[in-house]
């Protein structure tokens, strides 16, 4: 039986009397893959903190790390110790080399120290060797993939000599044959003794990856099994106390209204010859591998991106985007695949992020906005949407994921739109979370909104759409209706699609 690398007794931690964590006992075995799942709020975040010494738990916790006991956990310490944390974000430095990112963890500890640029090189390129990857230590970051700066972040925790890698929500960005080559890379990481914690919400990646589950929920565990003992319904009611049922939608769209019609649309280097109909009500959905030209084609609808050669008709007339502007005042609201970058301003309040898109309907005679009108509207969709939040005056980077899109999504619903662009809606959010959005997709199609639903993930492609478009190489390369296909001939599908390329 392995030993336990990290131990922890009667975890709890309190924020102004919310309890984030309540006596939670965790443990990690040597060299194995363990998975730690939750909602956004059931205390995963706050428990990877302790760990990395960020935050401390309250008193009665003990934690030990290779069976010795560690009474005050910091940040280099936990480091020292061998811990090291592959945030979402990646934390790594664009404007150095890899080989620069790499070996930036041997200067941590301060001081004046002199840059031994053969040793980096060195470092680097053994590290690298290690990992099996095929990266040049003498390219710049910033010029790299996700993908190949996600490895960076892996080689740099490798330099260190780590033993315990924690990877948050490591795939969120990544296309499928990437998350392939993660999962290669982690069972290397395995086969060398090193242990992996793998935070995800993406259930069918915890059932591949796993040896271990830990589930958390309202900052209690719940339990912790193996991997053989579950499956993604089993997994998704132990995280919520719900059941979910996944059902392909029923209804046929059949002599409604087309409210958009694409002919022959064309950009180069991006997309070629896309021919589709949105019509009302329709669920219409796109899948390919990400650089397949579904974001590229997404933007030339919102007029951010403008075709070389083609046609854009709505209801019939045909439309010359110049601005996205102008296609908002066409009736198209677009919610982006990077929420927090393209979708909200984090510092702002979440009454100006909702009604952001609507200020000039907001305007009394004086053209100052209407203050109640702004308030009842905002509170209108906080309650359509069931967006949890304390104030609308709370600035938006304090809510989660879940109800962070749920604000993105209320400020197009909010310009009352006739066709609604989702790329990614529902990116490093959770299951409870996701299906709200899934419902609220449904909803808005039982309105005769049109919605382009975009998409990595097969489920969430094939059990919420009306019609699927496989794109490949900028082409929509084969169509089809969610009944004449499995998720394992549609994940195939797009495999393959990356296989090929």
């Amino acid at each position: 039986m392995n030993e336990e690398i990290l131990t922890m007794h009667n975890i709890s931690k309190n924020y102004s009397g919310v309890h984030a964590l309540k006596s939670v006992d965790f443990s990690i075995k040597k060299g194995e893959v363990h998975c730690l799942v939750g909602e956004n709020g059931s205390g995963k975040s706050t428990l990877i903190k302790i760990i990395s010494g960020v935050v401390q738990p309250e008193k009665g916790a003990e934690i030990f790390i290779n069976q010795k006991k560690e009474n005050h956990l910091t940040p280099i310490k936990s480091i020292q110790k061998g811990i090291q944390v592959i945030y979402q974000d990646l934390s790594v430095f664009p404007n150095l080399t890899i080989g620069e990112n790499i070996f930036i963890n041997y200067y941590a500890k301060g001081g004046i120290q002199w840059v031994d640029w053969k040793n980096i090189k060195n470092v680097a390129r053994e590290t690298i060797k290690k990992v099996k990857v095929n990266l040049d230590s003498n390219e710049t970051v910033g010029s790299l993939s996700i993908a190949d700066r996600q490895l960076v972040a892996i080689c740099r925790a490798i330099a260190t000599k780590a033993q315990l890698i924690i990877m948050d929500e490591p795939t969120s960005s990544l296309a499928r044959h990437e998350i392939d080559a993660l999962f290669s890379v982690i069972q290397q990481l395995r086969s060398a003794g090193i242990t992996v914690l793998f935070v995800s919400h993406k259930l069918d990646e915890v059932m591949e990856i796993s040896e271990r589950v830990t589930v958390l929920r309202d900052g209690s565990k719940v339990g912790l099994f193996k991997r053989t003992e579950i499956d993604d319904k089993k997994l998704s009611y132990l995280m919520t106390g719900k059941e979910f049922a996944q059902e392909k939608l029923s209804e046929k769209i059949e002599n409604r209204k087309a409210l958009l019609e694409v002919k022959n649309l064309s950009k180069k280097n991006e997309y070629k010859d896309i021919n589709f109909k949105l019509y009302q009500g329709e669920i219409l959905g796109i899948v390919g591998m990400i650089g397949s030209g579904r974001t590229e084609l997404a933007f030339s609808l919102f007029g951010m991106n403008p075709p070389n050669h083609g046609q854009i008709l709505l209801e019939g007339e045909q439309v010359h985007f110049k601005s996205n502007e102008s296609a908002i005042e066409a009736g198209i609201g677009y919610v982006p695949e990077d929420r927090i970058d393209q979708g909200l301003i984090m510092e702002q309040t979440i009454k100006n992020n909702v009604t952001i898109t609507i200020f000039e309907k907001l305007l009394n005679h004086l053209k100052m906005i209407d203050q109640k009108k702004q308030q009842s509207t905002v509170q209108h969709w906080i309650n359509t949407l069931s967006i949890r939040t304390s104030s609308i005056e709370n600035p938006v980077k304090t809510l989660s994921g879940g109800n962070q899109q749920k604000i993105v999504l209320s400020k197009w619903l909010a310009t009352n739109p006739k066709i609604l662009i989702l790329d990614s809606p529902t990116v490093g959010v959770d299951i409870a979370a996701k299906n709200s959005l899934y419902q609220i997709m449904r909803e808005l199609s039982q309105r005769n909104i049109g919605i382009i639903l975009i998409s990595d993930e097969v489920p969430e492609i094939l059990y919420n759409c009306h019609y699927i478009l496989l794109m490949r190489k900028g082409r929509i390369v084969e169509t089809f209706q969610p009944e004449e296909v499995t998720e394992k001939e549609l994940n195939d599908k797009i495999i393959g699609d990356g296989q090929n390329e």
